[in-house]
């Protein structure tokens, strides 16, 4: 491997891994903090990329798309938990994965019904059509900002949970939900805010995933997938976990599939995962100890 293509690889390593944060992100508060395996995030991921898709297909501005698409899944996620998903709350986790399991056939089909089962063109805005040089490496600017983006999400979202009074109430009523709602935190307003904002960053997980590849039925699964490693091996509930872990496993992911046979490529983030789990089983970054 010559060093224009390492540059290369280790660009769109970062690109997959920023993405992925942007996904595993709300998967890991939603787990961490509310305790709910929530399989549906994927179906966010996607119910995004349709938004923005349609948006842009009608206005011709992807700057619209995406301020419509974003609030769009937010409350599609609020919709979803006020209605179903809270109601599993004190349920054990097989339930709950049959649940949202359950709720990811039924949104395929609501979504099929809507767009169609053909695969929904997205253009990327005229603005980041281009590239850039990167080290002497000819890079696509959306990729670009993919990354920018991602490490913008991750600063805010740290410094939301750990230095904000909102985030403080969300962690009291993550450690003890009795005591938080007697002293007067509102827990059930909270968890749904904290529902929302993890559809939100699916949905923009899923629009920036929209233009480099296809807007389709069940695009969220695979990314679910790698999502739900990247919770484990960050460490459920850590911010921190899930950036970190993001990182580790889109180069990873990005060089073994340059680098191994295509059976080994496929398979070595699980490889790592569980090497990983072997050495620390809660994970890079616990939250409690």
């Amino acid at each position: 491997m010559n060093s224009l293509l390492l540059i290369e690889q280790s660009l769109n390593g970062l690109q997959l891994g920023v993405q992925l944060f942007l996904m595993a992100a709300g998967l890991t508060l939603v787990f961490g903090i509310m305790n709910l395996i929530n399989l549906t995030h994927g179906s966010l991921f996607m119910i995004g990329a349709f938004v923005a898709a349609a948006v842009l297909a009608r206005s011709g501005s992807f700057v619209l798309a995406l301020v419509v698409a974003v609030p769009a899944t937010a409350l599609a996620g609020a919709l979803l938990e006020a209605v179903v998903l809270r109601r599993f709350y004190h349920r054990g986790h097989l339930d709950q994965v049959l649940v949202t399991f359950g709720l990811i056939l039924v949104i395929n089909e609501l979504v099929r019904m809507v767009w169609g089962a053909v695969p929904v063109p997205m253009a990327l805005p005229p603005l980041l059509s281009g590239a850039v040089n990167v080290l002497g490496v000819s890079y696509p600017s959306f990729r670009l900002a993919i990354l920018v983006v991602g490490v913008i999400v991750a600063l805010a979202l740290y410094f939301v949970v750990a230095h904000t009074r909102i985030g403080m109430w969300v962690r009291a009523g993550a450690s003890n939900r009795a005591m938080a709602s007697a002293m007067g935190v509102n827990v059930e307003l909270i968890f749904l805010l904290v529902f929302a904002a993890g559809a939100a960053l699916a949905g923009l997980a899923g629009i920036m995933a929209g233009p480099i590849s296809a807007v389709q039925v069940g695009m969220g699964e695979p990314i679910l997938i790698l999502a739900l490693v990247v919770t484990v091996i960050g460490g459920i509930g850590s911010i921190k976990g899930a950036f970190i872990a993001s990182l580790l496993i889109g180069v990873v992911d990005t060089f073994g599939r340059v680098l191994l046979p295509p059976a080994l490529g496929s398979m070595i983030i699980f490889m790592m995962m569980a090497a990983i789990l072997a050495f620390r089983p809660r994970g890079l970054f616990p939250v409690h100890g």
